[in-house]
Formats: structure tokens, C-alpha cells, sequence
């Protein structure tokens, strides 16, 4: 059975990724950055716990799916946070810099540099039905300014930059690597700002009128994983609802 590792799968838009992967017979290592098992995750998932800006906790989670699963099929790194404060580009601090990039860019960056080790390996190694690939999580902010949280807009647009690093250096080794940029998605992260995104989509913000979901983003990577995407490797899926369309 194929092995999935989804990070920042305890809730929101990993959580969705995470789930329609296992309903569909991936077996899906779960993970979030706290070390206890999250109340809202049943016992029958299996779960290890990554803090992705720290490279012991990398390494010690793909020992873990190694070690417990003998194999890595499909890396998703979707785990991410936004500013604690939302701040003006003039105000922002060097430590929230610092721990946004640390997790978004930093994180993103050295998980597919230790998982694409791995992987090259299993196939010199001859592991069968093998064919990895790697999907990140970015953001429609990777080309969208907000100047209340510059910090999560920069991390984003350098994850753009990773995948397409990534997707170059992989493609001989038959891995595809890909990026999906979420759009105005329905999770706690939203939360804060759910009324104002509302008024803008009815104002016509969006051609498709209405927040996403984390099973629309979790659709796009299920695709990814199938291998139906193959040929189109380094390629951008925008899950916006039509936000990236110019229109008069």
C-alpha cells in the first residue's frame, strides 16, 4: 500500500488532504507541530508529530515512516502558519520574519530536500509499484500583496521558488513535484478575517461565489497523487475559485 505524509494534518486544509488520501486506501501518516495527539484526531490515525522549521523532528519523522511503513509514496508539505499579529509592512518585527519563513519557506524547503533523498533511494533500491511525488501547499499570496502580514506573502512566493528548484532537480529521478496555491479557504486561519472576505466575494471578488474548502485543495491533491498530473510536473493549480483570472 502506498504511504502518504501529509504535515499540518491535524485540522484545517491539511486535515481534508489527509483524509480523502486515506478514503481513497493511501495509508496516511497524519502530523501537526505539538507533540500530543490532537483530541479532534480519531485513535485509528496514525500520527507523528513535526515540527517541520526543526531538522531533528524532520528527520525523526521520516525514520518513523520508514520504520513503520518501509516506504515514502507522496510527500505533501502543507503545514504553515500566519503572523501571531497582524501587522503594516512598516511595523513588522524581525522575529515574526523570522518565524513565518523559519516554518513556511525554511521548513518547505528542507522537508523535500530530506524526503527527494529518500525516495531517489527506494528506487535504486528497487522498492516495486514505485512512483513518488511531492505536492506544497503554497498560497494564491505567493502573487498577491497583503501588506498586513508581508512576512506569510514573502514565505509563500519563496515556496513557489522551491517547487519550481525541486520539480527541475527531480524530474530525471521520476519524481514529480508540484504546487497548489489555495485561495480564500475556510479554516481557522480565515477566521479572523471571515466577514471582510465575505463582503468581498459578494461583491464579486470571486467568479465562483463562495469560500473554498479544505476538500476542494485536498481534490486537486488527490490528483497529483494518482498520477494524473504526471506530465505537468513543476506546474501551478491555483484552488482560488477564479481569483487568478484578470478580468475587465
Amino acid at each position: 500500500m502506498k504511504v502518504a505524509f501529509v504535515t499540518g494534518s491535524s485540522r484545517g486544509i491539511g486535515r481534508g488532504i489527509a483524509d480523502l488520501l486515506r478514503e481513497k486506501g493511501w495509508t496516511v501518516v497524519y502530523s501537526g507541530a505539538r507533540q500530543e495527539r490532537p483530541e479532534s484526531l480519531p485513535e485509528d490515525r496514525d500520527y507523528f508529530p513535526c515540527d517541520i522549521s526543526r531538522a531533528e523532528d524532520r528527520q525523526a519523522a521520516l525514520q518513523y515512516i520508514i520504520h513503520r511503513h518501509g516506504r515514502i509514496d507522496l510527500l505533501v508539505n502543507n503545514a504553515g502558519v500566519a503572523p501571531l499579529e497582524r501587522r503594516d509592512i512598516l511595523e513588522m518585527t524581525e522575529e515574526s520574519f523570522d518565524r513565518v519563513l523559519g516554518i513556511n519557506l525554511k521548513g518547505t524547503l528542507f522537508m523535500c530536500q530530506l524526503f527527494a533523498r529518500e525516495m531517489i533511494a527506494e528506487r535504486r533500491a528497487g522498492l516495486p509499484d514505485w512512483q513518488p511525488r511531492i505536492v506544497n501547499i503554497g498560497s494564491m499570496s505567493a502573487y498577491t500583496s497583503s501588506t498586513s502580514r508581508g512576512e506569510y506573502c514573502v514565505s509563500k512566493a519563496g515556496v513557489g521558488m522551491v517547487t519550481k528548484l525541486f520539480a527541475d532537480r527531480l524530474a530525471g529521478e521520476g519524481i514529480p513535484v508540484f504546487e497548489i496555491r489555495p485561495g480564500i479557504i475556510d479554516t481557522d486561519m480565515t477566521k479572523v478575517v471571515h466577514e471582510k472576505y465575505q463582503r468581498l466575494i459578494e461583491g464579486g471578488l470571486l467568479p465562483v461565489k463562495r469560500f473554498g474548502t479544505p476538500q476542494d485543495v485536498a481534490k486537486m491533491v488527490l490528483a497529483c497523487a494518482e498520477g494524473l498530473l504526471d506530465y505537468s510536473a513543476g506546474q501551478v493549480l491555483d484552488a482560488d475559485g477564479g481569483f487568478a483570472l484578470q478580468r475587465l
